[in-house]
């Protein structure tokens, strides 16, 4: 159930980053005293959120995106989403995957900064689905040595994934906390190549009937299935 707005408070700011600045919108949930707090005892888990690709107009407030942030917000969960370098106020260059994946680790170790809440939710969209495998992949096999190693991963949400034009040879994916929704008339990413990634990974798969790569007409079936696939 969603909580009342005036327990949230939605942030938006710039924080320090390797590419000079990122622009960060952190929504934190109440505290008992119904004020928006990072560390409200009564919230144990957050969301980072990775949006689509910085060459094709992607951006944090992408409508994906702003699905899976609603979702994490009315689940009780404090929600981070963030524009990668060189969009919207993010300072920087296109940094050719790999500094996205930077720029995505640099906020989670802001969020670890900023919250007592360790239960990780990772979701990503098309290019963001990419990256947030990849920044999956570090908490897991680099936590101590990123300073993130109390984390524990509850959900990797992967939105229609762009798996085609990125390596995946080296991925390592938490298979049990794993799943991946895509529409079965995807124009971007070959349904095909999805289903296969899947089935490679051995991880959940849920195809929304009817719908493309953007899932016009079908973010609200989206949320639905967020919330039945993701950890209660």
């Amino acid at each position: 159930m969603r909580s009342p707005a005036h327990s949230q408070s939605t942030h938006s700011q710039l924080i320090d980053a390797p590419c000079g600045k990122l622009e960060v919108d952190a929504l934190w949930q109440a505290d008992s005293t119904g004020a928006a707090n990072p560390n409200a005892a009564s919230v144990e888990r957050v969301a980072i959120l990775c949006h689509p690709n910085p060459l094709q107009e992607g951006t944090m407030m992408n409508k994906v995106v702003t699905t899976m942030y609603r979702f994490a917000r009315d689940q009780n969960m404090h929600v981070v989403r963030f524009n990668f370098r060189g969009v919207g106020q993010s300072t920087g260059e296109y940094g050719n995957v790999t500094g996205e994946i930077e720029d995505a680790l640099t906020v989670l170790q802001w969020i670890h900064s900023q919250t007592e809440a360790r239960k990780l939710w990772i979701g990503g969209f098309s290019f963001g689905g990419f990256v947030a495998a990849k920044l999956a992949q570090l908490v897991n096999e680099q936590s101590a040595f990123l300073g993130v190693d109390d984390f524990d991963i509850t959900d990797l949400a992967l939105i229609a994934p762009s798996i085609e034009k990125n390596d995946t040879s080296d991925l390592l994916l938490p298979t049990a906390q794993t799943f991946m929704i895509y529409g079965a008339n995807d124009e971007v990413i070959a349904p095909s190549s999805l289903q296969q990634f899947g089935e490679n990974f051995g991880i959940q798969t849920h195809i929304i009937d009817d719908t493309g790569h953007f899932f016009h007409g079908k973010l609200g079936e989206l949320k639905q299935l967020l919330e039945a696939l993701s950890s209660k």
